[in-house]
Order: C-alpha cells, then sequence, then structure tokens
C-alpha cells in the first residue's frame, strides 16, 4: 500500500481558514453591494425608498441575513463562521479554538475581506459616492463619541451571541439574532460611526477606497466592546462547547473538539461530554 503523502505545513488547518476567508469575502461583497444599491450616489433605491432610516433598517435587517446565511452554509459547518476578528478573540479568550489557530483566522478574514471588496469596483461612481462601504465617523460626531458607539454596539452583539450560545435551548437559534440584531442597530448607530462591530469589515473597504480617516476606531472599539463583553458573560463560558455559530456536531478532523476540551483543564469531563452530546441532539 502506497505511503499517504505528507500534507504541507500540516500546522495550518487549510480547510477552516480557506471557507473563513471565503466566507468573509461573500459577507463583505454581498453586504456592501447592498449598503451600495441602497445609499450609492444616483440609486433608483433613493426614490423608491426615500426614508433614509427606512433603508437603514432595511440594510441592517439584510447584512445580517447575509451573515446568518454564511453561518447555516458550509463555510458555517468547516470554519464556524466567525467572520469578525472580534468574534474570533472571545472564542480564544474562553479557550474554545487556541491562539495560533485564532491568529490565522484573523488573517483569513482580513484577506476574504479584501478579496470581497475588490468586486466594489465595479460600481464605478456609484460605488466611490460612498467609498464603497467605508466606515467613518458621521460628519456632526466627534471621534470620541464614534468610538463609543462602536464599543456599546460590540458589546451588544458580543453579548448576545455568547448568551445564545452558552444556552443549549437557544443555541440552535444563534444565527437569527443578526438579522434582526442590526436591523436595529444600523438607524441607531450609522450616522454616528457607520455600524462596523467587525474590523474586517471596515478594513476591507478602506483597503479600497483608500480611506483611512480615523481607522483605528474600527479595531479598538470592537476590540473594546467585545473583551467587556467577554468579562460580562465569562460565568457562561465553560457552557459554549466549540467555536461554532451553528453545526455544533459537525467537527471534520475533530480539530474543534480538540481545542475545547483541552481549554478548560479543571472543568469536569463528564458535564464536557454531556454538553457536547446535548449539542449534537440538537442539530441532528
Amino acid at each position: 500500500m502506497p505511503a499517504q503523502p505528507k500534507q504541507r505545513f500540516p500546522w495550518l488547518p487549510w480547510r477552516p481558514l480557506w471557507f473563513e476567508m471565503c466566507g468573509t469575502a461573500v459577507l463583505l461583497l454581498v453586504g456592501l453591494s447592498l449598503v451600495t444599491a441602497m445609499f450609492g450616489a444616483g440609486g433608483p433605491l433613493a426614490q423608491l425608498i426615500p426614508s433614509v432610516r427606512l433603508r437603514q433598517i432595511i440594510t441592517g435587517l439584510l447584512f445580517g441575513t447575509v451573515g446568518a446565511s454564511v453561518a447555516l452554509s458550509v463555510v458555517g459547518k468547516e470554519s464556524g463562521a466567525h467572520l469578525n476578528p472580534v468574534v474570533t478573540m472571545v472564542f480564544c479568550l474562553f479557550r474554545k479554538i487556541d491562539l495560533k489557530t485564532a491568529l490565522q483566522y484573523v488573517v483569513a478574514q482580513l484577506a476574504g475581506a479584501v478579496l470581497g471588496c475588490l468586486p466594489l469596483l465595479a460600481w464605478g461612481t456609484r460605488g466611490q459616492s460612498i467609498s464603497f462601504g467605508v466606515t467613518v465617523p458621521g460628519a456632526v460626531y466627534s471621534t470620541q463619541a464614534a468610538l463609543l458607539g462602536e464599543i456599546v454596539t460590540t458589546f451588544t452583539m458580543i453579548s448576545l451571541l455568547v448568551v445564545f450560545l452558552g444556552f443549549r435551548r437557544l443555541r440552535p437559534f444563534t444565527p437569527a439574532i443578526f438579522p434582526i440584531l442590526y436591523a436595529i442597530l444600523v438607524p441607531l448607530e450609522a450616522d454616528i460611526s457607520g455600524t462596523s462591530t467587525n474590523p474586517a469589515r471596515s478594513f476591507g473597504p478602506a483597503v479600497v477606497s483608500g480611506e483611512w480617516q480615523a481607522w483605528w476606531i474600527y479595531w479598538v472599539g470592537p476590540l473594546i466592546g467585545a473583551l467587556l463583553a467577554s468579562v460580562a458573560c465569562s460565568f457562561l463560558a465553560k457552557r459554549i462547547t466549540v467555536a461554532k455559530l451553528y453545526y455544533f456536531d459537525s467537527d471534520r478532523d475533530g480539530l474543534f473538539r480538540r481545542m475545547s476540551s483541552s481549554g478548560f483543564a479543571g472543568a469536569s469531563t463528564e458535564a464536557s461530554e454531556s454538553e457536547h452530546a446535548a449539542a449534537g441532539r440538537e442539530t441532528k
């Protein structure tokens, strides 16, 4: 029987990273195309839906639906569909993903964000009119207000995510929080900071447009918000089974189970196995 060829760079989980990059690319390509169609200069939707607030609600709902759809797709099955560096950071803080893999995920997310934004150049002048969906502080708001907005909105998003993942009855509905959440957050926050809550979401259009105004806000704000949420919800950390938003019992090569089971050395093995088994029953 011929020997199996050795995999190059065995320390890289290629499959999850590939899907994470593709999922982030899809999120930004589709999501920011919706933003451009709704708010780009000369678009027919502005005349069809003259209320800016209503368009913000619809855009938030659809953007969140894109993220939820990615989580429910093969991307969610293979990579967990974090699609956001601060989501990965919280899973790392909760010891559901190791630091090395978490850093690789962030690189994949940023690469996917740029790849997903490159096709936005096809929108031409309509895309240029809104800098291809870049997030910048509102004209009448201070940098401090935009930073606080990103902290509060990210804190809200991460707290809800942890609560849904931490309770077995809520866990299967985790992807459903995003359409509703962003339909609420976008009209409240868009005029202040642009409602990023995701450094990758801000990084992609900044690279494509060359618009880096107050770019640090969209790293510092989400990171602080996510850190505060992880502290506030730390009591739920041991109840989260794996670093995924869905497909909790699907784990090719056992990568996610290995990272999660080695995270809390002091936790009860029996309790961990019971939680994993319950998660498996929920998604079958």
